[in-house]
């Protein structure tokens, strides 16, 4: 038996989900903070500190750090707004717009004009592949990362035709 520690914290339902997430091990590690988390994951905000980790050699933020904080939210929003469904990032693209030089916030928004789209999509063939648009905005407000995010929204047990 081997102890695995996302299991512990989905488990822990005395915490709030806004607390699971910031817990969650590699968003714990890189001190992220949840600023806005919808009970439904329509409207979520993240902040990534800016500090001695998460900066790079240029004094700004790791690319890295964004990418690994912006992969998993939209997988994780369609994971809690279609329940019973098997849902991972199929492709992640960051755009590098403008230097991260203080602390970022991700802001994303599950657009109802999608959401009505996947409904549409999962009741005709039982499948989706959206993709998602979001940012990070630096401390002066200005957006420097555009991300576009591609998840993969299946039926539980789901093989691809081979």
């Amino acid at each position: 038996m081997t102890f695995n520690l996302l299991k512990l914290l989905g488990r822990l339902h005395f915490l709030s989900e806004k607390r699971r997430l910031q817990w969650y091990p590699p968003f714990w590690l890189m001190r992220v903070k949840v600023l806005e988390l919808s009970d439904d994951w329509r409207r979520v905000r993240l902040l990534l500190p800016l500090n001695m980790f998460s900066r790079n050699m240029g004094n700004t933020m790791f690319g890295g750090y964004q990418c690994a904080l912006s992969d998993p939210i939209a997988a994780l929003a369609c994971a809690r707004l279609f329940p019973g469904t098997a849902v991972w990032t199929r492709a992640h693209e960051v755009d590098f717009q403008q230097v991260g030089n203080s602390d970022l916030e991700l802001r994303f928004t599950f657009p109802p004009e999608l959401e009505e789209q996947i409904r549409r999509e999962l009741a005709e063939k039982g499948r989706s592949t959206p993709t998602f648009q979001y940012a990070f905005y630096r401390a002066d407000g200005e957006r420097c990362s555009v991300v576009k995010s591609t998840v993969a929204i299946r039926p539980r047990g789901y093989l691809k035709n081979r």
